[in-house]
């Protein structure tokens, strides 16, 4: 692991880099591929590049969209009570309470586990698509980024998994809970999600947004 060291305050803003957590300042030194540049005060990654990252985010973000489509409209599960059998997908599930005021629950529930993701991913591909095909960023590639970022805490589809574990417990002894294709459509989905975000080194696309290539 590589650590940077700290910086002086006349150095450009080029020459520094700030910890998003701790908000230490320290000397730009990219490492190599493989390795990593760490805060030494709280030991937050800061930088990590890896060798065709950008390929690898791609090919898993074009998975995460085709499952979460699937998983939002495949059965999520198929309950069998007294002899009434009934089948749940997700967007189902999230719209249960869809009639007053409880709409804006149900609404907000599915933005959190279906529509925020899927967004988050449509602007992932639209942000590194370009760059990993060493074509010019698009116009809006800058903000698209940023709004991805800032979504990242309002996308909660590991939230719904363990909620979703928590009530197959309860429900187990009630009924008998069969799984639905949408059910490990969604469990991919999650082991998806928080690979794609390991993968990515939010400093180097940045990097390559503020500092385009010049042909």
């Amino acid at each position: 692991m590589k650590d940077f060291s700290e910086t002086r305050s006349d150095m450009m803003l080029d020459d520094i880099i700030v910890c998003p957590q701790c908000d230490a300042v320290y000397r730009m030194k990219k490492p190599e591929h493989g390795e990593r540049a760490s805060c030494q005060r709280c030991h937050k990654v800061l930088i990590a590049p890896r060798r065709n990252a950008g390929l690898h985010i791609i090919a898993v973000s074009l998975a995460v969209l085709f499952l979460i489509i699937g998983a939002a409209v495949f059965p999520f599960l198929t309950i069998d009570a007294a002899g009434n059998k009934n089948a749940v997908s997700i967007l189902d599930a999230a719209l249960a309470f869809s009639g007053g005021p409880m709409i804006v629950l149900s609404l907000a529930t599915a933005a959190l586990i279906i529509f925020v993701p899927l967004l988050r991913v449509m602007l992932t591909l639209y942000v590194l698509v370009p760059l990993v095909l060493d074509q010019p960023a698009g116009r809006y590639a800058i903000p698209a980024f940023r709004l991805s970022e800032a979504l990242r805490p309002w996308s909660m589809a590991e939230i719904f998994a363990i909620g979703c574990a928590v009530a197959l417990v309860k429900v187990s002894d009630l009924a008998q809970v069969g799984f639905g294709p949408a059910f490990w459509m969604f469990g991919i989905l999650v082991v998806l999600v928080i690979a794609q975000d390991s993968f990515m080194c939010k400093w180097s696309v940045w990097h390559r947004l503020e500092h385009p290539k010049t042909s």
